[in-house]
């Protein structure tokens, strides 16, 4: 083999490593660091930081467009229910706990493209103003592809952004020790 061909195939090699590197690191979002997990809820402390490198920037700009800093805005992604299962629109789901330790929260859900899912009835999320309470301040959401439903996915995998607006400074100093929502799994009625 001449010394060209090793030379060329020296670079193809380099550009097909470089590129599964990126896809792994960027559009899956693997080994992205300051990873805290919560239940079924993730969050990273590096979203909105100035510690964050450019992967994880880079991450952020592809799967959750415009992040705030952690002092203005936590976010928490829960891909699985709280028994480890992962989130299909295929079950039904229950979303229930009490307010986190923030100014205002919310709960929408995503389609595995990162997009809100499309629904006629328009039933993207729940907030800390639009959620069913009970008499003791708990609160209650149901997650199907039944219109009816707080929140209206479709069949297939789907994910679910909890947004702490303003939180607690405890959130931020122990974000893996804060009362979030259970996500149970439930017979579809």
């Amino acid at each position: 083999m001449s010394t060209t061909s090793k030379v060329l195939l020296a670079i193809a090699a380099g550009i097909v490593l470089g590129l599964a590197v990126t896809w792994l690191t960027i559009v899956r979002g693997a080994g992205m660091g300051g990873d805290v997990t919560d239940g079924p809820w993730r969050t990273s402390l590096l979203t909105g930081s100035t510690e964050s490198g450019m992967a994880h920037r880079a991450t952020i700009a592809l799967h959750g467009l415009f992040a705030l800093n952690r002092h203005e805005t936590i976010y928490y992604t829960a891909i699985t229910d709280s028994d480890g299962n992962r989130l299909d629109g295929a079950d039904c789901y229950t979303i229930a706990g009490r307010d986190p330790p923030t100014r205002w929260w919310s709960i929408t859900a995503y389609g595995s493209d990162d997009f809100l899912i499309p629904n006629a009835n328009g039933h993207y999320s729940v907030s800390k103003n639009s959620i069913r309470r009970d008499g003791n301040g708990a609160f209650r959401a149901s997650v199907s592809t039944r219109p009816a439903d707080d929140i209206t996915v479709a069949p297939g995998a789907f994910s679910l952004t909890l947004r702490l607006y303003n939180p607690d400074p405890a959130v931020a100093a122990d974000p893996a020790h804060v009362a979030l929502p259970a996500i149970h799994r439930e017979a579809c009625r």
